[in-house]
């Protein structure tokens, strides 16, 4: 008998600059049979690079607005004045195919999804290894003013101070050791009982083989 898999819900959260992303895209990278990402609309203007679909849906705000009173939407929150918000007919079909959600998004739609889908749900906060390190990065990837890299900075803290309502905490001292330990992570949480559909039959089975 089959073992089936009611998939996950995977949170990856971090200030901005600490990693999520870049962990959040090898970890797809290694695991594209098994896990999707959760692409979130958005009413912030797209960045150079970024594609229609891929990385987000790009919606203006009253696309949003109408998305959030109809129930459209698994989480949705502001940050730096642009709205974030995850469609959830997508998330619930991959789901219910046994297929893992992976996303990345802040400590406000982490609590959201926690209210409405605990038991779906892994949450992981990604730890810059200190704040020299945070704006290094901020100021390497050279996609923000001045201004946005300060507001970035003043807004860690804040960030951070939510570690304590995630499930995990990783540091990320080095990327290739970060994402290994978001692989244990969540090779643990597939095997627990309550995700695998039909153990106790396949038990059961077992038994009476005897």
């Amino acid at each position: 008998m089959e073992i089936g898999r009611r998939g996950l819900m995977l949170v990856l959260s971090s200030p901005s600059g600490a990693g999520k992303t870049t962990i959040s895209r090898k970890l797809l990278a290694i695991e594209r049979e098994r896990m999707v990402l959760s692409v979130s609309v958005t009413t912030r203007p797209r960045r150079p690079g970024e594609v229609e679909g891929r990385d987000y849906y790009f919606i203006d705000k009253a696309k949003f607005a109408a998305m959030v009173a109809n129930g459209e939407l698994l989480e949705h929150a502001s940050v730096f004045g642009h709205s974030y918000g995850t469609p959830r007919a997508a998330v619930e079909k991959a789901l219910a195919q046994g297929r893992d959600v992976l996303f990345d998004i802040d400590w406000q739609g982490t609590q959201q999804l926690r209210e409405r889908a605990r038991s779906d749900l892994v949450s992981i906060f990604v730890l810059p290894p200190d704040m020299a390190e945070l704006e290094r990065r901020l100021r390497e990837r050279a996609q923000d003013s001045e201004t946005v890299v300060q507001g970035r900075m003043a807004k860690a803290n804040d960030e951070m101070s939510h570690w304590a309502e995630y499930d995990y905490i990783v540091v990320n001292r080095d990327l290739e050791a970060s994402v290994d330990q978001v692989r244990a992570i969540l090779t643990a949480e597939r095997l627990k009982r309550d995700r695998q559909i039909g153990l106790g039959d396949f038990v059961r089975g077992l038994m009476r083989k005897q």
